[in-house]
């Protein structure tokens, strides 16, 4: 069962074309604010990582976070394909800073 994208079809039907792009400038806002957070908390990962001697690197992990991202993408009516690229570049951008702040 996914859940619909139908609750936001009707709050946006009856928008003009300049209130449907401040409601996507805000989307974005709120995007840019989930990565900076998700980043943060990666960041406080590697430091946990790095205490602990264990590598920048866990691929279990990382299948797990793909499984999810499909997961979310079939239960919002999102294309997979799109979610998971989407978050092999936050796992892969988490990646690079963990090696560059070790």
């Amino acid at each position: 069962m996914t859940e619909s994208t139908d609750q936001y079809e009707l709050n946006t039907a009856d928008m003009s074309l300049d209130e449907l792009r401040a409601e996507i400038e805000e989307i974005d806002r709120e995007l840019v604010q989930l990565i900076a957070r998700r980043t943060y908390v990666a960041d406080t990962i590697a430091r946990v990582k790095d205490q602990e001697g264990l590598p920048t690197t866990d691929e279990a992990q990382e299948a797990r976070v793909m499984d999810r991202a499909g997961e979310n993408a079939d239960r919002f009516d999102v294309d997979s394909n799109l979610v998971k690229a989407i978050f092999r570049l936050l796992i892969e951008l988490n990646k690079v800073e963990q090696r560059e702040n070790r």
